[in-house]
């Protein structure tokens, strides 16, 4: 018999992502026992509503797991670097959603629409990587479309929101809006340029190769979560957006895949809405997408260039499925699986 509850941590509850979490937890109805909200020190005396009930947020330490099942991980990765092997050892199985683990090789990088088969591996340490933002939305759509043919290479241009950033870039973008139709100065903070009615195509440190850490987990990622090397190249653009990544994506296969074809895969795709009326201005936004669980997908056309080629056009709230979301479905996944 299934157990009824299971005992949970949230390691980073005050964040975005940790309050998104909670949200979904709820919406969702999972088995929560007991829960642990767990943050820094500057957090002490806060609360948050879960199930009609406020929950205390504690300073996060070494004896924080003891009795703990399940612990999402979302505060960064030197906190994960440091207490997700002490969660896991406590015997929680550990959902981290921070870059530390993704590429260790006996660490699963799981997207539940794509290789939920995966999820057994977690056992080997007790540590769940949960993906970058902007490769879980690709990948659901990659994943449909390579049932109709093998991938040759892929070409990324993502479009970020600045709630990937986390709060304090949240703030920024909303201040310098403010400063600036009220012609006062620009501070810039969260980001090394003003944000605020711009696009700055730098997320992450560069990389002795002209790359950023984020076009690297997205080339390096790819790969792995679909179990087969993806020659892929990535820019990834931070742009004024509050909620929702876009992507536009070219995709160049071996052998034939129409448009009708991709069209067909995508709309049977698990977690994948396709959008896709151009004529009557129906296409993936992120205004549209925010709030929302889908991987949203449109302008999906046959490229012109390449003898067996597609475009489209990638949209999806990163807080939601590109974090919390998939982190829950991997929790979903191991309670299933228990």
């Amino acid at each position: 018999m299934p157990k009824k509850s299971w005992n949970m941590a949230i390691v980073g509850a005050t964040g975005a992502v940790g309050q998104e979490l909670i949200k979904i937890l709820e919406e969702r109805s999972f088995p929560v026992g007991s829960l642990k909200l767990l943050a820094s020190e500057n957090s002490l005396g806060k609360t948050i509503p879960f199930h009609d009930r406020d929950f205390p947020v504690d300073a996060l330490n070494e004896n924080s797991f003891n009795g703990v099942e399940i612990a999402f991980f979302s505060a960064g990765s030197e906190i994960s670097k440091k207490f997700a092997p002490i969660a896991a050892k406590a015997g929680a199985t550990v959902i981290d959603n921070t870059a530390f683990f993704r590429m260790d090789a006996d660490v699963p990088l799981i997207v539940p629409e794509v290789n939920p088969e995966k999820i057994a591996e977690g056992k080997k340490r007790g540590i769940i990587a949960n993906p970058n933002c902007s490769t879980i939305q690709l990948v659901v759509v990659l994943k449909a479309l390579m049932q109709k043919a093998k991938i040759k290479r892929v070409v990324v241009s993502t479009y970020q929101s600045v709630s990937g950033a986390g709060l304090e870039a949240m703030a920024e973008l909303s201040s310098q809006t403010v400063a600036l139709f009220s012609q006062k100065e620009i501070e810039a903070h969260a980001f090394p340029h003003r944000i605020a009615f711009n696009c700055i195509p730098h997320i992450d440190l560069f990389l002795e190769d002209g790359y950023t850490k984020e076009e690297r987990k997205l080339m390096d990622e790819t790969s792995k979560i679909l179990g087969t090397k993806v020659p892929l190249t990535a820019t990834t653009v931070r742009v004024p957006v509050f909620y929702g990544h876009s992507e536009s994506v070219n995709i160049e296969f071996e052998s034939k895949i129409t448009a009708r074809e991709a069209h067909d895969l995508l709309k049977k795709a698990p977690g994948v809405e396709v959008m896709d009326l151009p004529l009557e201005n129906i296409y993936p936004l992120a205004t549209s997408a925010a709030g929302k669980d889908p991987v949203y997908v449109g302008r999906i056309r046959e490229d012109v260039t390449v003898p067996f080629g597609l475009n489209c056009w990638i949209v999806a709230d990163n807080i939601r499925k590109g974090a919390a979301l998939n982190a829950v479905q991997i929790a979903e996944l191991c309670v299933s699986s228990s």
